[in-house]
Parts: structure tokens; sequence; C-alpha cells
């Protein structure tokens, strides 16, 4: 079973972060479960498709961009929280924001994206 900080690390580099829509349904399918509910600022959607769908969208508005953790994965009972940036490889972060997650049985069960 995944730690929580391995979850946290997977959603954002395996999953938001992978260009490969292969290798990004191959971490989904271990990261998050069936009914996984996703939510940030623009919608809230359920389901291992429509997370797919999401990270795909998000890659597709940023070519040449990539997300990295901003600090350390924090873990209180079944949440994991961890900060992220997203920019140019190498350049500064055009976009930050932070995730949360609902841990439940290995998987993540909820998933909340703020931005700041």
């Amino acid at each position: 079973m995944a730690t929580i900080e391995a979850l946290m690390h997977a959603n954002l580099l395996e999953v938001f972060g992978e260009r490969d829509p292969d290798r990004r349904a191959a971490a989904i399918a271990r990261t998050y479960a069936p009914d996984v509910v996703f939510s940030d600022p623009e919608e809230s959607l359920t389901g291992h498709d429509a997370l797919g769908a999401k990270a795909q969208s998000l890659l597709d508005q940023a070519p040449g961009f990539v997300f990295a953790a901003d600090g350390p994965v924090h873990v209180v009972d079944d949440l994991g929280h961890l900060s992220w940036t997203l920019g140019p490889e190498g350049g500064d972060p055009v976009v930050r924001g932070t995730d949360i997650a609902l841990v439940r049985d290995g998987v993540i069960a909820r998933l909340y994206t703020f931005l700041r």
C-alpha cells in the first residue's frame, strides 16, 4: 500500500505532470479510488476518466510547462497536503497551488486543488 506522501507525489507528477496518456492512465488506476472526486475553483468531477481528461486539458493549455513540488508533503491522519508550482522548465513559476487529498483504503478518494 502506498504512503500518503507517495500518493501526493504520484498525483502531482505521474498524473497531472505526465504527458503520455497511457502512463497517466496507469498512474490514475493505482493512485485514485474509481469514484474519486476532484474539485478545483473551476469544477468538480468524478471518476478516473474525468480526472484523466482534466489532467490532459491542463497539460494542453501549458505546453512546455512542468509541475514541481513546492515543499514537503504534510500528513495528518488520512489527509495529505502538497504545495506545487507550474511553469516553464527551468523558469519561474506561472501558477502556484496546493493539493489536499483524503486517502481511503490506500488510494486518494477526494482531491481538492487550490490556486494561490
